[in-house]
């Protein structure tokens, strides 16, 4: 496999690491969509939410958490994204499995939302049924 996130999450490709452990390394988005973007990437391969085992989801998610603490003090930050993409339709560009870490400031132009719509009754009521069948 040729993952460039495996490669830097594992130390072959040098990176601004913010922090490491055993099973994550977190580094700086060398794109960022504002200051201090970061992303959280898994040592081990796993290209998306779907095939990451809940252990490590449970764990990425903590480190999300304390990552966000840590950068919003030291960044003096107004707000903070946790952004996670599955899927080229969600915007998905590199498929091993990664946060995003997207420190917020006012003004900062980083543009990050969506045009609310309208939930239908039938949208809703269709939505209902099929997640709920899946989850029994």
């Amino acid at each position: 496999m040729d993952c460039i996130f495996c490669k830097i999450a594992n130390g072959e490709i040098p990176a601004a690491t913010l922090y490491e452990d055993e099973e994550f390394r977190v580094i700086m988005d060398m794109g960022p969509a504002a200051k201090g973007h970061s992303l959280i990437l898994p040592k081990e391969h796993y290209a998306n939410i779907y095939e990451l085992p809940e252990e490590k989801a449970a764990k990425a998610f903590l480190l999300a958490k304390k990552m966000a603490g840590a950068m919003t003090e030291a960044l003096d930050t107004d707000g903070f994204n946790i952004v996670q993409n599955n899927g080229s339709a969600a915007g998905q560009t590199v498929f091993h499995f990664h946060m995003h870490l997207i420190p917020r400031y006012e003004k900062d132009g980083a543009g990050f939302g969506w045009n609310p719509g309208n939930l239908s009754d039938a949208d809703r009521d269709e939505v209902l049924s099929k997640v709920k069948r899946v989850l029994q």
